[in-house]
This record gives structure tokens, sequence and C-alpha cells, in this order.
């Protein structure tokens, strides 16, 4: 049986930590440099770097943060915010990131995933969805999760990891800093279509919660901001926790 993960992200915005709930009411949280650190020496097994405002902006990440985080960390690190092509994907990969994450770039131009997985590898590629309920359909969000294209998302991931995703963050904007536990829903109709690895994001405000999404089958990992980023939830503790109930966990 293969480990569970547990990542942090870290949103950015003008170079810090933010978060607010269901993808609105931003609030500064710390210094990613600081903050990378502190994760990388706190037993998280990957990291998620995300340019929360790039695609919405039109511009491109900021890679002179994302340069200084890669140097501070020895795990895994995705990346993403404003990949919108090959050269993106070159440019992030050069500046240390070891996958890199697509969402809104991908919908504007769907033949990235293809591209990317062919230059770089499935292992390389990450398709990141923003998703809420919209009169009964899981519908995928562009931007930030500011846009609703009016795409199903279970077909667009079934499509995404058809062109070469090696992986999936699933972002439910409806769980999204609630902390009343992850989507269990969305996520069970989400691994019952794919079989790629799925990355499960929005919702943990308790350690129970990672032990709950972890009976789903199909999710090999839990991925949560302001509860690691307050200290609220230590993740060493958290991975001991879990692997008392059963979970396989890399401690």
């Amino acid at each position: 049986m293969l480990a569970k993960r547990i990542i942090p992200c870290l949103d950015v915005k003008n170079g810090r930590v933010v978060k607010g709930v269901n993808f609105e009411g931003l609030k500064d949280m710390a210094d990613p440099v600081d903050m990378a650190r502190f994760y990388n020496d706190s037993g998280a097994d990957e990291l998620v770097f995300y340019d929360i405002t790039a695609s919405f902006e039109g511009r491109e990440l900021f890679t002179d943060v994302l340069r200084r985080v890669a140097s501070e960390i020895f795990i895994p690190l995705t990346v993403g915010g404003g990949i919108r092509s090959l050269d993106d994907f070159d440019r992030v990969l050069k500046c240390g990131a070891d996958k890199v994450s697509v969402n809104s770039g991908a919908i504007a131009a769907p033949g990235i995933i293809a591209q990317a997985a062919k230059k770089y590898g499935d292992q390389c590629v990450v398709l990141s969805m923003d998703v809420k309920r919209v009169d009964g359909q899981f519908r995928l969000f562009a931007k930030g999760g500011r846009e609703d294209t009016g795409i199903d998302a279970m077909d667009w991931a079934v499509r995404g990891v058809q062109s070469g995703a090696g992986e999936i963050v699933l972002n439910s904007i409806d769980t999204d800093g609630v902390k009343q536990g992850f989507d269990l829903e969305m996520l069970d109709a989400l691994t019952g279509k794919v079989d790629v690895p799925v990355i499960a994001s929005g919702g943990a405000g308790k350690m129970e919660d990672f032990g709950e999404l972890f009976t789903h089958p199909g999710v090999d990992a839990g991925l949560a901001a302001s509860i690691f980023h307050t200290k609220q939830v230590d993740i060493r503790e958290l991975k001991r926790w879990l692997r008392g109930r059963g979970v396989e966990m890399r401690i």
C-alpha cells in the first residue's frame, strides 16, 4: 500500500502567503520563504505553491519568490499560477519546481496538458481544478474561482487524464476555508472516474477530517493551508495519529 501524503499549500499574493474562505476575504499570513522552511522541517511530504492572482491578472508567476522557496526545501514542490504555455512550464521547472500545476491555462488551451506530458512526462503535469456546485452539477471554475466555465468538472478531469495529467488536485470552492471537513461527495465522484492520484483540497479543520478522508478509496493526499499555517494541527503529530489508525504514512 502506498503511503498517503500530507501537503501544505502556500497561496501567494504579492509575495505574501494569504488565506481566505470560499476563495474570498484573503488575509495576510506570512512570508512564503519562512513558511516553506518551516514545512520542510515539519514532516510535510510535499509542498504546493500557488501564485493565486497570476491567471486573473494575466501575468507570469513571480519567479523570484519561487526561486527562494525552492532553495529552502528538500521535499517535492508543485507550482501553479499563470501557467499558460510550455515556456511557463520550462521557466517554473528551472526555478526548482518538481511538478507544475495547470488550471485556467488548460481551460483556455487544453492542448497544453498533452504537450507538457509529452515533453516532461505525465508525473510532472498536475491538473488543478476549482470546483463548485451549480444547479446540481459539479462545475469547473477558472481564474482563481472567479469565473464559471460552464464545464462539467468530472468530464474535464477525465479529458485531462486522457491527455496526460499524472495527478489531480481537487479544490472544492464550497468547502474551502470552512474547516468542516473535506468535500467527500465531490471526491467520491472524481475518484470513481479517474485512475491517477487525487489530492483533496478544501475543508480541513481538524485531524479527524484527514482520518475520514483516507477512508475513501482513491484519495492519495490531503492538502490544507490555514490549519497548518496557524499551527492548529502539527503535521508530525497528525501523521502519527493517522498511522495509529491504520493509515500508511511516512514518518
